[in-house]
């Protein structure tokens, strides 16, 4: 039975948390503030944040395992968000002009990236031991709702200290210990009895029957009763041969490879591509509360309707999003171009729609971020191996982020920036096209609570159980 209190608490965490890179860790103010403030050139951020996200990706898989295998999930977590604030901390507080000190910024943000990566499956694993699986579908909604609404709060915060402290913009790092106060005292108030280590990790498979009731079959076929399962977790090496986790995970990649830098590409477009540097920088921070703000809508339809509608159709418009997005910011950056080639300043109101694009980031990011932890989910049902499946696949998000990071910036800085918005568009439609055409419906339906899957490497299409050891 789930724990009223607990929950509540859990729903606090998640709100002081924030994303992950724009929440508590400020990972894109943290770019803004070294290029604007500290006059960095994007191939230096390009290559710090590079190493943030290969550092994320060495460390996601272990950290799921971790997380797994740990009753101390409480603890590992609240370290996690005090050790990534002093990081964050540290960087405004050491940072020199023109990247003198690069590589002790490089040693930073490998450190910081290591340490982040306990928090996804951190706190997904928690709230699966409270909540159980057959309660994920709206409680990673609910905490995807409040990690957005969160980061709003911390870079609307973050933005209004660095427009009224410019040039000096530093102090606006404040905001990530205040806000990694709540997350410990939020987590303090969760006692480790409210946990089910089994549920935890998905040991068991549990039919969503509330979903699968509203669900349009697939099909037509009515789903049957749910089967007795083995409760011995699947080994790694089993997990590894399912075809559809290796085919989620590569989409994963692909798709923070391409969309990954398009919110930095904005940021920077805004913060030194206009006349006026201060309302730049405070436009640059708009760009995140606005996709932030629709990323709470798009998580709240996640939450409610894939259980009715299946996972792959609402993945597959926050996926499409991003092509749409990129392709309006290569025009958007053209009619910038010709003004200012004509010795004319930008006109707010063109700042404003470039502003604007970033609803589609709340679409596509936002359904991005909810559907991927169910997807997930489904596929690590009855394996006893959720953190570590979410670990696999957060690592890919980290390595495609990571490639994401320096491919936009060194396009930026080469070709431009109208220029890299297209190439990001051609890039983006692989992964939206990938899903459409490999991925099957991952929804519990039609095996009694197991997924529907693609057969493993090693088994025949027509066997669909997964081997226990």
């Amino acid at each position: 039975m789930v724990k009223a209190h607990a929950k509540s608490m859990l729903g606090l965490v998640a709100l002081f948390l924030g994303e992950l890179r724009d929440g508590l860790t400020m990972i894109n103010m943290q770019s803004a503030f070294l290029i604007c403030s500290k006059l960095y050139s994007e191939k230096q951020v390009g290559i710090m944040f590079f190493v943030f996200g290969m550092s994320q990706f060495l460390f996601q898989t272990p950290a799921g395992y971790i997380m797994d295998t740990t009753e101390r999930k409480v603890a590992l977590l609240a370290a996690a968000a005090l050790a990534t604030t002093s990081l964050t901390v540290l960087t405004a507080v050491t940072a020199k002009e023109y990247g003198e000190n690069i590589i002790w910024m490089i040693i930073l943000k490998f450190i910081q990236g290591g340490v982040t990566a306990l928090i996804p499956p951190g706190l997904n694993s928690i709230s699966q031991g409270i909540v159980g699986q057959k309660g994920m579908t709206h409680q990673v909604a609910d905490n995807e709702m409040k990690n957005h609404f969160g980061t709003a709060v911390i870079v609307l915060s973050g933005s209004l200290i660095a427009f009224y402290t410019y040039p000096n913009i530093g102090l606006l790092f404040i905001v990530s210990p205040i806000a990694c106060a709540g997350v410990i005292f939020s987590l303090s108030r969760i006692s480790p009895e409210d946990i089910d280590h089994d549920e935890a990790r998905g040991l068991a498979a549990v039919d969503e029957s509330d979903d699968a009731h509203d669900y349009q079959q697939l099909d037509g076929v009515a789903p049957p009763a749910a089967e007795t399962t083995d409760n011995t977790a699947t080994s790694p090496l089993e997990l590894l041969r399912d075809k559809t986790l290796l085919t989620f995970t590569v989409i994963c990649f692909l798709f923070h490879m391409s969309n990954g830098t398009v919110l930095p590409l904005v940021m920077q477009t805004l913060a030194v591509g206009g006349d006026d540097p201060q309302v730049g920088f405070l436009l640059s921070g708009m760009c995140i509360i606005v996709a932030q703000i629709f990323m709470v809508g798009s998580a709240k339809i996640c939450g409610d309707y894939s259980g009715r509608w299946g996972r792959k159709k609402l993945f597959l418009i926050g996926m499409f999003s991003v092509p749409l997005r990129c392709l309006i910011l290569y025009g958007l950056r053209g009619m910038a171009k010709n003004i200012q080639a004509n010795g004319d300043t930008i006109p707010v109101s063109l700042e404003i729609i470039i502003l604007s694009t970033q609803i589609l980031d709340g679409v596509g990011a936002g359904v991005f971020g909810t559907m991927y932890i169910l997807v997930t989910s489904d596929i690590a049902a009855g394996t006893g191996r959720f953190s570590l499946t979410l670990g696999i696949t957060s690592a890919a998000m980290s390595i495609g982020g990571t490639v994401s990071g320096y491919l936009g910036q060194a396009l930026a800085q080469d070709l431009g920036y109208q220029t890299a918005f297209l190439l990001l568009a051609i890039l983006s439609l692989v992964p939206a096209l990938s899903y459409l055409f490999l991925m099957p419906e991952t929804l519990a339906t039609a095996n009694g609570g197991k997924t529907q899957q693609m057969p493993s490497i090693e088994q025949p299409a027509q066997n669909d159980d997964r081997q226990v050891v």
